[in-house]
């Protein structure tokens, strides 16, 4: 079996002039089996490599669906520990090229040693499972202020399913790319009833949540006065963003990792799992 290798940052050379930002969906025609009409139009979902350069210095290639990278690249950034705070990030521009996408952020340049120290640290290219690591001290991290306790509305298990249940109904309703394409995930904030206020969508589940976390921070966002709701399994790097974001709670329409709920265990976050209409699982 042949491998094709994800395009790394020196792979996503200029183009002469930027071309247009990729659509979030594509339309194909796939020949169905055993169905009555095989030539059917359908969506799926973009699927695109984005690079993330700091002051120039390439960091990460993940792959995302190229919408709300903004978002995407201030999340990030901020549950990757490469920034503090959003003032820390100073601005992103983004450019296309031929294979991919190019977020270009400019840092402040206490966070700019940060990165240079890092990466000085750091033996050769690492996979996107923990992009920017080499060595397990630096896949734990502990958060810079303590997880907030739950808003007072919700400690009642009386008030919480309710709650839990209304984010995954509103969730569901609010995802207009997986409702044409069946493949994208989506993580939204939720207020202390469980009404959605706001929600990112993406191919990758910690994707989403690092696009919710990066919106959430540029409204200014207090993440500690509700939750964020997931349509995914919980695991560790997503209890892990959600600490480091701040929230209170993270809920999953799926099952957590062992992993995901020790860690949420230790630094006090609320973890929901198999979160259905009128029932939950709490893990922590």
């Amino acid at each position: 079996m042949t491998s094709c290798p994800l395009p790394g940052p020196e792979d996503l050379r200029p183009d002469e002039g930027d071309a247009p930002l990729p659509a979030a969906l594509t339309a194909v025609r796939p020949r169905r089996l055993g169905a009555a009409r095989a030539t059917d139009e359908e969506f799926v979902a973009e699927e695109v490599p984005i690079a993330l350069e700091y002051n120039g210095l390439s960091h990460a290639v993940m792959l995302a669906t190229p919408l709300d990278l903004e978002d995407f690249a201030l999340g990030f950034s901020l549950t990757e520990g490469l920034l503090t705070t959003p003032a820390d990030l100073l601005d992103v521009e983004l450019r296309t090229r031929p294979n991919g996408i190019s977020l270009q952020l400019t840092v402040t340049a206490r966070c700019e040693a940060l990165l240079k120290e890092r990466r000085r640290s750091m033996a050769g290219r690492t996979g996107c499972g923990l992009c920017g690591t080499d060595n397990l001290d630096q896949v734990f991290r502990v958060p810079d202020r303590p997880v907030p306790p739950l808003p007072a509305g919700l400690t009642s298990d009386e008030v919480l399913v309710p709650a839990l249940s209304r984010a995954m109904r509103e969730l569901a309703e609010a995802q207009p790319l997986q409702q044409r394409t069946g493949g994208i995930h989506a993580a939204a904030w939720c207020g202390p009833d469980g009404g959605v206020t706001l929600v990112r969508e993406d191919v990758g589940r910690h994707n989403a949540l690092d696009k919710l976390i990066g919106a959430m921070a540029r409204a200014g966002i207090d993440a500690s006065a509700g939750f964020a709701a997931v349509t995914s399994r919980a695991s560790f790097e997503m209890v892990q963003k959600a600490a480091i974001a701040g929230m209170p709670m993270l809920a999953a329409v799926s099952a957590p990792t062992h992993l995901a709920i020790r860690t949420a265990q230790s630094c006090g976050l609320r973890l929901a799992g198999f979160v259905r209409e009128g029932r939950a699982t709490i893990y922590a």
